[in-house]
């Protein structure tokens, strides 16, 4: 289950996005900066105004790459009682150091090491990460401009960050100008979390203030634990949202279909049961058609629609993998990552090889979801225990 991150920069907004469901409070001041951070007495006040009913974490700001003073921010934030303390950490000649002088504190305080997809990010780092008992890892983006992460890094680059930071037994967390529509896309990588300042606010300008509004729509596109067993207020279930993921609380109803498609999408690929089809890749054309339940209203926002974007992560995601032997193969891995999302009820693929003859040789194929997700009986997983990760031996 991937949790909500609302940056917010006072008591106040913490309450705003506490309310909207937000599940983890993170503290930045937008008005210093990419990686700003609130004084420390505003960390204690919005620690004493949560009153534990969320975790909260806060970034120690922007501090030079050097090993005591990344100490030092780190033990002043720790002390708040915080329960994560972010470190933006930028490419340096004195990163073993750095990490290496962290490990001390990463003891007795969870960690979380903030990489930047503009600045450059290292999968080589999160062993060490690791080995010195930090908790987490996360990319966001250091320039706030029209860039989003997704701009900075595609799909199948944030899916190997996300993988690789599991794998090291890390919470792996991605941000960075985050838009509602990234929010699905993002979600198939099964981040531990997501998060978000600009989307949340006013105008959507990360320097206004955040709003019930906009906390409220990305809140209700991260699924979040068993809706039919919450209670409390900030935890409403909107139906709407339930209903265009594929749970309806009509088990019977068989609502209408509409189709989402991808046509004539041409990427290269490295294909092929010959040993020579290994040494290059081909262009093959995909057609993609995926039947969806219908929503049970006019779609408004991404609350109400399944992206095709979906379509096309899918496809790139399954080719970053490596080589295919199969078009068949490649076909039915689109159909099976496409059947995650609850909505979907049939697919219809086409894999044509562009470069075997003069005109184009593939598979075609068709596939229905065998049995219907449309049951609030299927269960959510349960919100994860962040600090309580693992480490791989």
């Amino acid at each position: 289950m991937t949790l909500m991150l609302a940056s917010v920069s006072d008591p106040s907004e913490a309450e705003v996005a506490l309310v909207e469901g937000a599940d983890i409070i993170d503290l930045k001041d937008p008005a210093r900066g990419t990686f700003g951070a609130v004084d420390l007495s505003v960390v204690e006040d919005t620690l004493k105004s949560v009153a534990g009913r969320r975790r909260v974490s806060a970034v120690c700001g922007d501090v030079p790459m050097k090993p005591h003073r990344l100490v030092e921010a780190a033990t002043a934030l720790a002390a708040t009682g915080v329960d994560f303390v972010k470190l933006g950490l930028l490419p340096n000649d004195r990163m073993t150091d750095c990490i290496a002088a962290l490990r001390d504190i990463a003891a007795r305080a969870k960690l979380v090491a903030v990489f930047f997809a503009d600045i450059g990010v290292d999968l080589d780092w999160l062993p060490l990460l690791a080995e010195s008992g930090f908790a987490g890892a996360m990319v966001d983006t250091a320039a706030k401009n029209d860039k989003r992460l997704i701009d900075q890094m595609d799909i199948s680059e944030l899916d190997k960050f996300v993988q690789a930071s599991k794998h090291n037994g890390l919470i792996a967390g991605l941000a960075g100008a985050l838009e509602a529509p990234d929010v699905p896309r993002l979600l198939s990588l099964d981040p531990d979390f997501l998060g978000f300042r600009g989307a949340l606010c006013a105008g959507k300008s990360r320097a206004a203030r955040v709003v019930p509004g906009n906390v409220r729509l990305i809140r209700e596109l991260i699924p979040r634990a068993d809706a039919s067993q919450t209670s409390s207020e900030d935890h409403k279930v909107d139906w709407r949202f339930l209903a265009a993921r594929g749970y309806s609380s009509d088990a019977e109803a068989k609502a209408a279909t509409d189709r989402v498609f991808v046509h004539d999408l041409v990427l290269p690929v490295s294909i092929g049961a010959y040993d020579f089809e290994r040494n290059e890749t081909q262009k093959v054309r995909f057609n993609v058609d995926v039947e969806i339940r219908r929503a049970t209203r006019q779609a408004e926002d991404m609350r109400d629609v399944f992206s095709y974007d979906l379509i096309v992560d899918a496809i790139r995601l399954i080719l970053s993998r490596g080589h295919v032997a199969l078009v068949e193969t490649l076909a039915e891995e689109i159909a099976n990552a496409l059947f995650v999302h609850p909505r979907v009820v049939g697919v219809e693929i086409k894999v044509e090889k562009l470069d075997v003859l003069d005109g184009s040789v593939g598979v075609e194929l068709r596939r229905d979801r065998a049995t219907p997700t449309t049951s609030l009986q299927r269960r959510l997983t349960p919100l994860p225990e962040l600090g309580a990760v693992k480490k791989s031996v």
